[in-house]
Protein backbone atom coordinates (compact mmCIF):
# COMPACT_ATOMS: atom_id res chain seq x y z
CA UNK A 1 0.00 0.00 0.00
CA UNK A 2 1.99 3.40 -1.21
CA UNK A 3 1.91 6.07 1.26
CA UNK A 4 4.29 8.82 2.23
CA UNK A 5 7.10 7.36 5.06
CA UNK A 6 9.32 10.17 4.68
CA UNK A 7 11.45 13.08 2.70
CA UNK A 8 14.14 14.12 2.47
CA UNK A 9 14.71 17.34 0.09
CA UNK A 10 17.39 19.58 0.16
CA UNK A 11 16.85 23.20 -1.04
CA UNK A 12 17.97 26.23 -2.87
CA UNK A 13 17.93 28.41 0.28
CA UNK A 14 17.42 25.83 2.93
CA UNK A 15 18.61 26.93 6.23
CA UNK A 16 17.27 23.37 8.17
CA UNK A 17 15.16 20.45 8.89
CA UNK A 18 12.84 18.90 11.69
CA UNK A 19 11.12 15.43 11.00
CA UNK A 20 8.35 15.39 13.91
CA UNK A 21 6.22 12.70 14.44
CA UNK A 22 4.08 12.96 11.50
CA UNK A 23 5.42 16.34 9.68
CA UNK A 24 9.04 17.15 7.50
CA UNK A 25 9.22 20.74 8.19
CA UNK A 26 12.13 22.11 6.10
CA UNK A 27 13.49 26.01 7.40
CA UNK A 28 13.98 28.64 5.71
CA UNK A 29 15.18 32.30 6.33
CA UNK A 30 11.75 33.88 7.77
CA UNK A 31 9.43 30.71 6.08
CA UNK A 32 8.61 27.26 6.39
CA UNK A 33 7.97 24.82 4.64
CA UNK A 34 5.69 21.91 6.05
CA UNK A 35 5.01 18.23 4.69
CA UNK A 36 2.28 16.69 5.96
CA UNK A 37 3.49 12.84 5.24
CA UNK A 38 1.30 9.35 5.67
CA UNK A 39 3.04 8.87 9.00
CA UNK A 40 0.59 8.16 12.33
CA UNK A 41 1.74 8.02 15.99
CA UNK A 42 -0.28 7.05 19.23
CA UNK A 43 0.59 7.38 22.61
CA UNK A 44 3.39 9.68 21.60
CA UNK A 45 5.18 7.11 19.30
CA UNK A 46 4.97 7.07 15.83
CA UNK A 47 3.55 3.52 14.44
CA UNK A 48 5.82 1.32 11.98
CA UNK A 49 3.28 1.49 8.91
CA UNK A 50 2.13 4.96 6.69
CA UNK A 51 -1.52 5.51 6.68
CA UNK A 52 -2.67 5.92 2.93
CA UNK A 53 -3.82 9.98 2.26
CA UNK A 54 -3.80 10.38 5.82
CA UNK A 55 -1.33 13.59 5.23
CA UNK A 56 -3.45 14.81 2.91
CA UNK A 57 -6.60 14.91 4.68
CA UNK A 58 -5.00 16.49 7.77
CA UNK A 59 -3.20 19.16 5.66
CA UNK A 60 -6.79 19.94 3.49
CA UNK A 61 -8.99 19.44 6.57
CA UNK A 62 -6.44 22.08 8.45
CA UNK A 63 -6.22 24.13 5.73
CA UNK A 64 -10.27 24.81 5.59
CA UNK A 65 -10.10 25.24 9.66
CA UNK A 66 -7.25 27.95 9.33
CA UNK A 67 -9.27 29.76 6.79
CA UNK A 68 -12.25 29.77 8.86
CA UNK A 69 -11.14 31.00 11.60
CA UNK A 70 -8.19 33.59 10.42
CA UNK A 71 -11.04 36.17 11.13
CA UNK A 72 -10.26 35.64 14.99
CA UNK A 73 -7.27 34.79 15.55
CA UNK A 74 -4.15 35.43 13.62
CA UNK A 75 -2.31 32.40 12.13
CA UNK A 76 0.90 31.30 10.63
CA UNK A 77 -0.18 30.30 6.75
CA UNK A 78 0.66 32.11 3.70
CA UNK A 79 -0.39 29.44 1.36
CA UNK A 80 -1.06 25.92 0.62
CA UNK A 81 0.52 25.09 -3.23
CA UNK A 82 0.11 21.23 -2.50
CA UNK A 83 -2.46 18.64 -1.10
CA UNK A 84 0.19 18.02 1.59
CA UNK A 85 2.23 21.14 1.66
CA UNK A 86 1.78 24.06 3.74
CA UNK A 87 4.02 27.65 3.35
CA UNK A 88 3.71 29.53 5.96
CA UNK A 89 5.89 32.17 8.36
CA UNK A 90 8.60 31.33 10.76
CA UNK A 91 7.09 31.53 14.25
CA UNK A 92 9.30 31.00 17.55
CA UNK A 93 6.97 28.33 19.19
CA UNK A 94 5.72 28.07 22.72
CA UNK A 95 6.66 25.14 24.78
CA UNK A 96 3.16 24.64 25.47
CA UNK A 97 0.44 23.09 23.99
CA UNK A 98 -3.10 24.13 25.07
CA UNK A 99 -5.42 21.60 25.21
CA UNK A 100 -9.20 22.21 25.35
CA UNK A 101 -11.75 20.04 26.77
CA UNK A 102 -15.82 20.70 26.54
CA UNK A 103 -16.36 16.79 27.33
CA UNK A 104 -14.90 14.38 29.61
CA UNK A 105 -13.05 12.13 26.81
CA UNK A 106 -9.83 10.00 26.05
CA UNK A 107 -6.89 11.18 28.15
CA UNK A 108 -9.24 13.30 30.89
CA UNK A 109 -11.56 10.61 31.56
CA UNK A 110 -8.96 7.73 31.60
CA UNK A 111 -7.61 9.96 34.40
CA UNK A 112 -10.87 10.61 35.84
CA UNK A 113 -11.47 7.10 36.20
CA UNK A 114 -8.29 6.53 38.45
CA UNK A 115 -9.89 8.77 40.90
CA UNK A 116 -8.42 12.12 40.49
CA UNK A 117 -10.34 14.99 40.65
CA UNK A 118 -7.66 17.48 39.45
CA UNK A 119 -6.56 17.74 35.94
CA UNK A 120 -3.58 20.34 35.35
CA UNK A 121 -4.65 22.34 38.28
CA UNK A 122 -8.50 22.44 37.13
CA UNK A 123 -11.04 21.38 39.58
CA UNK A 124 -13.40 18.14 38.28
CA UNK A 125 -17.10 17.49 39.81
CA UNK A 126 -17.60 14.24 40.94
CA UNK A 127 -20.70 11.80 39.05
CA UNK A 128 -19.31 12.40 36.24
CA UNK A 129 -19.49 9.60 33.35
CA UNK A 130 -17.51 9.07 30.26
CA UNK A 131 -18.35 11.29 27.60
CA UNK A 132 -19.97 13.75 29.95
CA UNK A 133 -20.28 17.06 28.65
CA UNK A 134 -18.36 19.36 31.48
CA UNK A 135 -20.36 22.34 33.01
CA UNK A 136 -17.51 24.58 30.92
CA UNK A 137 -14.98 23.59 28.28
CA UNK A 138 -11.43 23.23 30.53
CA UNK A 139 -7.71 24.60 29.51
CA UNK A 140 -5.42 21.12 30.72
CA UNK A 141 -2.49 21.86 28.40
CA UNK A 142 0.61 20.05 28.01
CA UNK A 143 4.50 20.42 28.02
CA UNK A 144 5.85 20.21 24.03
CA UNK A 145 8.89 17.51 24.41
CA UNK A 146 10.71 17.43 21.28
CA UNK A 147 11.39 13.98 22.34
CA UNK A 148 9.40 11.48 24.57
CA UNK A 149 5.98 11.87 26.29
CA UNK A 150 4.24 15.26 26.64
CA UNK A 151 3.27 16.06 30.69
CA UNK A 152 0.38 17.86 31.80
CA UNK A 153 0.81 20.85 33.32
CA UNK A 154 -0.91 23.49 34.92
CA UNK A 155 -0.97 26.84 34.46
CA UNK A 156 0.21 27.86 37.78
CA UNK A 157 3.71 26.00 36.79
CA UNK A 158 3.66 27.43 33.56
CA UNK A 159 4.12 30.59 34.58
CA UNK A 160 6.35 29.85 37.89
CA UNK A 161 8.91 27.77 35.76
CA UNK A 162 9.01 30.93 33.21
CA UNK A 163 7.68 28.95 30.16
CA UNK A 164 5.77 31.34 29.08
CA UNK A 165 5.13 35.17 30.43
CA UNK A 166 2.11 35.65 31.97
CA UNK A 167 1.24 38.62 29.25
CA UNK A 168 1.42 36.07 26.85
CA UNK A 169 -0.25 33.39 28.48
CA UNK A 170 -3.41 35.21 28.81
CA UNK A 171 -3.11 35.64 25.06
CA UNK A 172 -3.02 31.89 24.15
CA UNK A 173 -6.10 31.21 26.81
CA UNK A 174 -8.13 33.91 25.05
CA UNK A 175 -7.45 32.73 22.07
CA UNK A 176 -7.74 28.87 22.61
CA UNK A 177 -11.45 30.00 23.90
CA UNK A 178 -12.11 31.82 20.66
CA UNK A 179 -11.05 29.09 18.60
CA UNK A 180 -12.83 26.39 20.68
CA UNK A 181 -16.00 28.51 20.29
CA UNK A 182 -15.48 28.90 16.45
CA UNK A 183 -14.18 25.51 16.11
CA UNK A 184 -17.69 24.13 17.97
CA UNK A 185 -19.39 26.31 15.74
CA UNK A 186 -18.23 24.61 12.50
CA UNK A 187 -18.40 21.63 13.87
CA UNK A 188 -21.82 21.52 14.50
CA UNK A 189 -23.05 23.03 11.18
CA UNK A 190 -21.65 19.54 10.03
CA UNK A 191 -23.49 17.26 12.77
CA UNK A 192 -20.30 16.89 14.60
CA UNK A 193 -19.19 17.45 18.62
CA UNK A 194 -16.11 19.20 18.89
CA UNK A 195 -15.38 17.07 22.21
CA UNK A 196 -12.15 18.44 22.75
CA UNK A 197 -8.43 19.66 20.80
CA UNK A 198 -5.11 21.09 20.93
CA UNK A 199 -3.78 24.15 19.53
CA UNK A 200 0.13 25.76 19.23
CA UNK A 201 1.10 28.63 19.45
CA UNK A 202 4.51 30.67 18.30
CA UNK A 203 5.76 34.21 17.66
CA UNK A 204 6.97 36.26 14.40
CA UNK A 205 7.89 39.43 14.58
CA UNK A 206 6.66 39.88 18.12
CA UNK A 207 3.09 38.86 17.19
CA UNK A 208 1.17 35.96 18.53
CA UNK A 209 0.34 33.12 16.07
CA UNK A 210 -1.63 29.99 15.72
CA UNK A 211 0.33 27.54 14.17
CA UNK A 212 0.49 23.80 13.10
CA UNK A 213 -2.91 22.30 12.57
CA UNK A 214 -6.36 22.92 13.77
CA UNK A 215 -9.74 20.52 14.48
CA UNK A 216 -8.09 17.64 12.29
CA UNK A 217 -8.32 13.75 13.39
CA UNK A 218 -4.92 13.97 14.73
CA UNK A 219 -5.35 16.94 16.77
CA UNK A 220 -9.10 16.85 17.63
CA UNK A 221 -11.91 14.39 19.29
CA UNK A 222 -15.65 14.36 17.20
CA UNK A 223 -18.55 12.56 18.38
CA UNK A 224 -22.02 12.37 16.14
CA UNK A 225 -24.33 14.99 17.67
CA UNK A 226 -27.24 12.82 16.20
CA UNK A 227 -28.01 10.63 19.45
CA UNK A 228 -25.51 11.59 21.57
CA UNK A 229 -27.86 12.16 24.81
CA UNK A 230 -29.58 8.68 24.37
CA UNK A 231 -26.17 6.85 24.32
CA UNK A 232 -25.23 8.57 27.10
CA UNK A 233 -28.14 7.86 29.15
CA UNK A 234 -27.55 4.44 28.13
CA UNK A 235 -24.39 4.11 28.67
CA UNK A 236 -23.33 3.54 25.24
CA UNK A 237 -19.97 4.54 23.45
CA UNK A 238 -20.45 7.33 21.25
CA UNK A 239 -20.04 7.29 17.66
CA UNK A 240 -16.85 9.61 16.79
CA UNK A 241 -14.37 10.48 14.46
CA UNK A 242 -10.71 11.11 15.65
CA UNK A 243 -7.99 9.36 16.39
CA UNK A 244 -9.21 7.69 19.48
CA UNK A 245 -10.16 4.35 17.35
CA UNK A 246 -6.26 3.74 16.74
CA UNK A 247 -5.24 4.12 20.36
CA UNK A 248 -8.17 1.89 21.54
CA UNK A 249 -6.69 -0.84 19.53
CA UNK A 250 -3.23 -0.82 20.61
CA UNK A 251 -4.68 -0.60 24.31
CA UNK A 252 -6.57 -4.02 23.35
CA UNK A 253 -3.89 -5.56 21.75
CA UNK A 254 -1.55 -4.29 24.79
CA UNK A 255 0.34 -1.55 23.89
CA UNK A 256 0.62 2.00 25.26
CA UNK A 257 3.75 3.33 24.50
CA UNK A 258 5.64 2.00 27.65
CA UNK A 259 8.47 0.23 28.28
CA UNK A 260 8.98 -2.75 27.38
CA UNK A 261 5.68 -3.30 25.44
CA UNK A 262 5.38 -3.64 21.69
CA UNK A 263 3.30 -2.47 18.92
CA UNK A 264 0.93 -4.75 17.26
CA UNK A 265 1.01 -5.82 13.66
CA UNK A 266 -0.47 -3.26 11.79
CA UNK A 267 -1.80 -6.01 8.59
CA UNK A 268 -2.88 -4.23 5.34
CA UNK A 269 -6.29 -4.41 6.48
CA UNK A 270 -5.65 -2.56 9.46
CA UNK A 271 -3.78 0.33 7.82
CA UNK A 272 -6.77 -0.03 4.93
CA UNK A 273 -9.53 0.65 8.01
CA UNK A 274 -7.42 3.52 9.45
CA UNK A 275 -7.23 4.96 6.03
CA UNK A 276 -10.85 4.75 5.56
CA UNK A 277 -11.90 6.40 8.70
CA UNK A 278 -9.74 9.33 8.14
CA UNK A 279 -11.17 9.62 4.57
CA UNK A 280 -14.88 9.58 6.50
CA UNK A 281 -13.75 12.51 8.89
CA UNK A 282 -12.75 14.48 5.82
CA UNK A 283 -16.24 14.05 3.96
CA UNK A 284 -18.48 14.49 7.21
CA UNK A 285 -16.54 17.35 7.95
CA UNK A 286 -16.18 19.01 5.10
CA UNK A 287 -19.49 17.81 3.52
CA UNK A 288 -17.49 16.90 -0.17
CA UNK A 289 -15.94 14.13 -1.22
CA UNK A 290 -12.30 13.42 -1.09
CA UNK A 291 -10.23 13.43 -4.04
CA UNK A 292 -7.49 10.78 -3.70
CA UNK A 293 -4.51 12.26 -5.03
CA UNK A 294 -1.81 10.14 -6.93
CA UNK A 295 0.55 8.14 -4.92
CA UNK A 296 2.77 7.56 -8.63
CA UNK A 297 5.22 10.94 -8.21
CA UNK A 298 4.13 12.01 -5.54
CA UNK A 299 7.21 13.17 -4.03
CA UNK A 300 8.35 14.84 -7.06
CA UNK A 301 5.32 16.43 -6.59
CA UNK A 302 5.77 18.07 -3.31
CA UNK A 303 9.16 18.82 -4.00
CA UNK A 304 8.03 20.96 -7.57
CA UNK A 305 5.73 23.01 -5.42
CA UNK A 306 7.63 23.93 -2.66
CA UNK A 307 10.44 24.97 -4.60
CA UNK A 308 8.13 26.55 -6.99
CA UNK A 309 6.12 28.33 -4.14
CA UNK A 310 8.47 28.95 -1.33
CA UNK A 311 10.00 32.23 -2.46
CA UNK A 312 7.30 33.83 -4.16
CA UNK A 313 4.86 33.19 -1.50
CA UNK A 314 4.62 36.77 -0.27
CA UNK A 315 4.69 37.70 3.71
Amino acid sequence: MEAIKETNFSFTGQTGFYRGKVRDVYYFEDKIAVVATDRISAFDVVLPRAIPYKGQVLNQIASLNLKATSDVVPNWVLSTPDPNVTIGYRCEPFKVEMVIRGYLAGHAWREYREGKRVLCGVQLPEGLKENDKLPEPIITPTTKADEGHDEDISREDILAKGIVSEQDYLVLERYTRTLFTRGTELAKQRGLILVDTKYEFGKYDGKIFLIDEIHTPDSSRYFYSEGYAERQKNGEPQRQLSKEFVRQWLIENGFQGKEGQQVPEMTDAVVKGISERYIELYEVFTGEKFLKEEYSAVLERIERHINDNIFTTKN
